[in-house]
């Protein structure tokens, strides 16, 4: 039995008054280049899952989150790598998100997401998401 690196991500479903979710476009060079994703990124050692959510958001898109609650958390398992991911809800925010980074964003309405358009671990919360007002 192989030995996969195993990564720890937060990630924000930010969603504003309208009901209508933000996120980013995947760089190219990256796995799954394109696809549609809820910004975050790995969580540093020394780093509360929280903690990095409010960094993560600072760096990629701007906004300094004011209140999240923790929606869903589980560990993915690709060919390559396990992630185990911690979703958080924020709703209250400073800023309008952009993508810091040169990565495109968009606000979608959260009854139109398509699990096509994002990476497979996101396919469960996508379903979620979409049955959750």
């Amino acid at each position: 039995m192989v030995n996969k690196p195993q990564f720890q991500v937060a990630a924000g479903i930010i969603r504003n008054a309208l009901g209508q979710i933000y996120l980013t476009q995947r760089l190219e060079g990256k796995d799954f280049a394109q696809a549609l994703e809820f910004p975050g990124g790995k969580i540093k050692i020394g780093e509360t899952p929280r903690q990095a959510l409010d960094r993560e958001l600072e760096e990629e898109v701007g906004i300094q989150v004011l209140n999240a609650t923790l929606f869903e958390h589980f560990a993915y398992d690709y060919s390559h790598k396990v992630i185990e991911f911690y979703f958080y809800l924020v709703e209250e925010w400073v800023n309008e998100p952009f993508g810091r980074e040169g990565q495109m964003g968009m606000w979608i309405n959260q009854s139109d997401l398509d699990v096509g358009s994002f990476p497979p671990a996101n396919y469960q919360l996508i379903q979620k998401l979409c049955q959750h007002k």
